[in-house]
């Protein structure tokens, strides 16, 4: 099965979200490098070439996933990997927003995949599966 790259990125120490993330992600058959949480985007780009990872799954619960986030698409193609997909989920952005304009706004920045605060692992799941053509 596909290996992906898993971490709280930033200052973030979430860690009970990305635990939950990690077991439902190698129940579902994915092979899981869980970075744990205060993960740079040179740590998750560093980990996807080393480990030859198809996907990026970025966590943010503590608002500032926007600025955290930005540039890693960027990173991604400067460092070869520029086709892996990036999948960003959480409470990204402080305060109450309208969740079609935060989504649109990563989507902008390169990310395929972008889940609002609450998404079960198994939507995301489904769709990572869909994304890279494996059942």
């Amino acid at each position: 099965m596909a290996t992906i790259v898993l971490g709280v990125i930033g200052s973030d120490v979430h860690a009970i979200g990305n635990k939950i993330l990690e077991y439902a992600f190698t129940e579902a058959g994915f092979k899981v490098v869980n970075l744990g949480v205060l993960t740079t985007k040179k740590e998750f780009v560093q980990a996807a070439i080393e480990t030859d990872a198809r996907a990026i799954l970025v966590s943010s619960l503590y608002g500032h996933g926007e600025i955290d986030c930005r540039g890693l698409r960027e990173m991604c193609i400067e460092a070869g990997i520029g086709d892996i997909l990036l999948y960003v989920g959480g409470n990204l952005v402080v305060g109450k927003q309208e969740w079609e304009p935060v989504r649109d706004k990563f989507l902008a920045m390169g990310f395929d995949r972008v889940f609002p605060p609450a998404t079960m692992p198994d939507e995301a799941i489904a769709l990572l599966k869909q994304d890279l053509g494996v059942s």
